[in-house]
């Protein structure tokens, strides 16, 4: 993808994270207009529809009427996102309990004594 980066164009997901990040810096429900605005570069009004269309679609956006145009919403905030994307991932890797091994045996020693934490329930609290 470097190639792509080098002609100007963002990687594949790379547009829709930023669609999802101007949401989250919006700080509640946003128009496309407002969504362009936070948005680095000069990305076009109907990409942003675009994009805010297929977020809708995979049931990471929520979308309402207000007048003329629509208000759009993020269903998770970051951490939230992370947590489903995870719990997809392992849903779809077949045998759980060698998914949890290969990502437990590939974490770092500060992140493995936090999961061991967060087992214990000595971690920050769960929302």
């Amino acid at each position: 993808m470097a190639g792509d980066r080098q002609s100007g164009r963002r990687a594949r997901g790379e547009l829709e994270s930023e669609v999802l990040a101007a949401l989250w810096a919006a700080g509640g429900p946003a128009s496309a207009a407002v969504v362009q605005d936070h948005l680095v570069g000069d990305t076009a009004y109907t990409t942003v529809l675009t994009i805010l269309t297929r977020l809708c679609d995979k049931g990471l956006v929520t979308r309402r009427k207000e007048g003329r145009s629509h208000l759009y919403a993020p269903v998770h905030d970051q951490p939230g996102l992370a947590v489903a994307g995870m719990h997809s991932l392992l849903d779809e890797g077949g045998d759980r309990a060698a998914v949890l091994a290969r990502f437990v045996s590939d974490l770092s020693a500060e992140d493995e004594r936090m999961l061991e934490q967060l087992l214990r329930g000595d971690g920050p609290e769960r929302t």
